[in-house]
């Protein structure tokens, strides 16, 4: 098939065709257990009966309107997120990019409201993706996405992940702003540590800026919480999300509190296709499913019995140094004598069928339906274990 995009995506030698809950089929038939889920997106698979349903019978009412107006889709949406969070106040987008150049521009906004032009530094940290806007790619803590585009926005300090000292020296009366994603997931899927957490959090407190959550990756369910944050005690002051949110079809979102929300007061801010009918009626059918005891227990324990598997193979075959993670977002860390190979690695699981992820070159990712159960786990460890084997055979020959 010839190429009709831009050449700054790398594809697949497949084509993907269709898809039904784990499973995907390009357009030659063959047929695949997906444990990528569209990068976290497909929290729910391919094609789930019930948000079929829900966008059917949106779009046979109401597929667009103006910003001027809201619709019960979107407010419904923003009920169920307040309601089961600490927000007060949502605001709609169409990705996490967006949702974070919300949260950044809150931040600065609400700063500058009540302390002045000066208290505008944003504290990140290294290795962190916040999306590929020129202000989020510049947030996120990795040159090789942003170097290319200089000059890039300013009044932004990187300090390392997990580095409680460093960030108590960066942060300052001139911060508005700590962003941090509860589990770097594009660098590795480390999660962060809590004392960590609580510093930002004191911190934060302390000078009067905001605690900015990035729960793009690890929202709606996907650590076994409905946001990460949850698992502990660190309660943001704004928190963003997307991928899982609308499971396939694209929505984001920024939450907040009533604290920070006036900020944005008419005219601050907008998105022409921010809380679209459509995707605010997939994402509500999609939080009832996700946001059971069911669905939240079974990431859990799939979770649970899918790291155990990994750690074997990794024991078994030398391959992985260790498998880290919070619930169904694993990351299998490569062995010294394997390190920058996870790429080839992903490639060789393809030809067995079987879709997976990298993050960075160091680390296979998974991040798989949470509706998946123990017959597509077994499947899945013992396609990756088939595929390790023929590339390791292959390596030494």
């Amino acid at each position: 098939m010839k190429n009709y995009l831009t050449p700054n995506f790398s594809f697949a030698p497949v084509i993907p065709a269709k898809g039904l809950g784990s499973r995907v089929w390009d357009t030659e038939g063959r047929e695949y257990l997906d444990l990528a889920g569209g990068i976290a997106v497909n929290a729910l698979g391919h094609c789930h009966p019930d948000l079929v349903q829900a966008l059917t019978e949106q779009a046979g009412k109401l597929w667009h309107i103006s910003n001027i107006y809201t619709t019960e889709a979107a407010q419904n949406l923003a009920e169920k997120l307040v309601e089961h969070t600490f927000a007060d106040k949502v605001f709609f987008c169409n990705s996490g990019a967006e949702a974070n150049e919300a949260a950044l521009k809150l931040a600065r906004k609400y700063a500058r409201d009540h302390y002045g032009a000066d208290k505008n530094e944003i504290i990140a940290c290294v290795n962190a993706f916040h999306g590929r806007t020129l202000f989020t790619v510049s947030v996120g803590g990795q040159p090789k996405y942003s170097e290319d585009f200089a000059p890039l926005p300013q009044g932004i300090t990187h300090i390392p992940f997990n580095d409680t000292a460093a960030l108590e020296a960066a942060v300052s009366d001139k911060t508005c702003a700590v962003i941090i994603e509860p589990v770097q997931g594009e660098s590795g899927v480390l999660p962060a540590e809590t004392d960590f957490l609580q510093a930002a959090r004191r911190l934060c407190d302390q000078y009067g800026a905001a605690l900015i959550f990035d729960e793009v990756q690890t929202g709606m369910g996907r650590t076994g919480k409905l946001f990460a944050y949850q698992q502990g005690d660190v309660i943001p002051d704004i928190l963003t999300s997307a991928k899982a949110l609308g499971s396939g079809f694209p929505i984001g979102a920024m939450l907040t509190s009533d604290k920070f929300a006036p900020s944005f007061g008419p005219g601050t801010h907008g998105s022409t296709f921010g809380g679209n009918p459509l995707a605010c009626a997939v994402a509500a059918k999609a939080f009832d499913i996700i946001n059971c005891t069911s669905t939240l227990e079974n990431t859990v324990r799939q979770g649970e019995k899918l790291k155990a598997a990994l750690q074997k193979v990794g024991e078994e075959t030398g391959v992985f140094q260790t498998v880290r993670g919070q619930g169904l977002l694993i990351g299998c860390v490569l062995a010294e004598p394997y390190r920058g190979r996870a790429g080839e690695i992903s490639a060789a699981a393809l030809t067995q069928g079987l879709m997976i992820l990298v993050a960075g070159p160091n680390v296979l990712r998974l991040a798989p339906s949470l509706l998946i159960d123990d017959a597509e786990v077994a499947e899945g460890v013992g396609k990756l274990r088939a595929a390790l084997d023929a590339w390791l055979a292959a390596a030494s020959a």
